[in-house]
């Protein structure tokens, strides 16, 4: 059973970062907002942020590569952590798109986002599944 459940998240993982990367290319203007203003280059920033989505999120499909991809999108979840604090300082709203209230951006940083690192960890046994 406990097999199942790594497999289903793995899956869920998978295609979770798979789209997330893809839409950094489809809509990049979602994302420029989020990246701080103190960073160079945004519009790199955010290509190579979906790139290495993808990238990962196909890493974690192979078993040889799985704990590497794993790790990797640990790192990308960390390197996000900025972006979460600058939108916190920025109350919650980046543009009329994007706004939340302040206690979702909050909840984001200091709940979502370690469940994310755990849910990467909790796939990444190399079995041959």
């Amino acid at each position: 059973m406990e097999i199942i459940v790594i497999i289903v998240l793995r899956v869920l993982l998978i295609t979770f970062y798979a789209f997330a990367g893809i839409y950094h290319f489809i809509n990049p203007e979602f994302y420029y907002p989020l990246i701080p203003d103190y960073l160079p280059f945004p519009e790199l920033i955010n290509y190579l942020s979906g790139f290495f989505e993808i990238i990962l999120a196909i890493g974690v499909v192979v078993p040889k590569t799985r704990l590497l991809a794993v790790k990797g999108l640990i790192l990308i979840l960390i390197a996000f952590i900025p972006s979460h604090i600058y939108f916190i300082t920025e109350g919650g709203c980046m543009s009329e798109s994007l706004c939340v209230p302040l206690w979702v951006a909050w909840v984001r940083l200091v709940l979502i986002h370690p469940l994310l690192i755990l849910w990467a960890w909790s796939v990444r046994k190399t079995n041959k599944v």
